[in-house]
């Protein structure tokens, strides 16, 4: 009986991870191919990798700027939602501020396509199309909301009674946050910071409409390979692959502190 339980187990996660574990290897493998190999009807599994896909996309579509700037927009953005959500989700989870998660789940369950128009026309008045700033407080809107939620959840769960203690020993409201309740919410913070850098590298929307020829992120890449003459699928898909390879480097490195961070708490990490 046991031994059934467990097929089953690895039967339905096989179920469950071999379409994901295919695109990615359609992907990563569609980038060594040619364009006739990739549209190829059967498909081609077996052929001879070919890096061509890969030289021009660094060589002829200016790849390392799209990438500079998606690593510095999805960094400020970050670190200023931190800077910010960090106190935030700390004054919510202590004062008790319904409210104000209430309004910023709301805010994040709002469409990013409402936010378009007010940005853009805020924006081309201040001068910040095309701009690292305008970009970074576009990016705001998605990381702000995810960093006081989850900092929120994780400083509700440090025991009020350390912080009094702390404050009888002499230590004011500032130390207790910095000395006491931040270190024992640190995998909040870290798992804050990833969810924050993956979704701010991965967004798309705001860097198609604010972003122009000098701040163009790597999502925004993907047109090069489109025209009304073709689809270049083999530059596409090695654009794809370089665009994701940086998050599944970090994702592997520090999963961990992901799924800690998710499931134990802050005071059991």
């Amino acid at each position: 009986m046991k031994f059934l339980k467990s097929l089953l187990f690895y039967l339905g996660l096989f179920i469950i991870i071999i379409p994901t574990v295919f695109v990615f290897y359609w992907m990563i493998t569609g980038g060594f191919k040619t364009q006739l190999q990739i549209i190829s009807t059967p498909p081609t599994f077996f052929f001879k990798p070919n890096i061509k896909n890969y030289i021009e996309v660094i060589t002829q579509h200016n790849f390392g700027l799209y990438m500079w700037n998606s690593f510095v927009v999805a960094a400020l953005s970050t670190l200023v939602a931190l800077i910010v959500g960090i106190p935030a989700g700390y004054s919510i989870s202590r004062f008790r501020m319904r409210t104000s998660v209430f309004l910023l789940t709301v805010s994040r369950m709002v469409p990013f396509v409402s936010y378009l128009m007010p940005w853009f026309i805020t924006f081309r008045r201040w001068g910040l199309i095309d701009s690292y700033t305008g970009l970074t407080l576009a990016h705001l809107i998605v990381n702000m909301p995810i960093v006081v939620l989850l900092m929120s959840t994780f400083f509700e769960e440090v025991p009020y009674e350390l912080e009094e203690a702390a404050e009888i020993d002499g230590a004011s409201k500032v130390n207790v946050f910095k000395y006491v309740s931040l270190p024992l919410a640190r995998n909040g913070v870290i798992t804050s910071a990833i969810l924050s850098f993956v979704f701010s590298w991965n967004q798309f929307l705001f860097s198609l409409v604010l972003s122009g020829p000098r701040t163009q992120t790597v999502p925004i890449a993907v047109f090069n390979f489109m025209t009304y003459e073709e689809i270049a699928w083999g530059g596409l898909l090695a654009a794809a692959t370089m665009i994701t390879l940086p998050v599944l480097i970090l994702t592997i490195f520090i999963h961990k502190y992901i799924v800690r961070g998710l499931t134990l708490g802050a005071l059991k990490g």
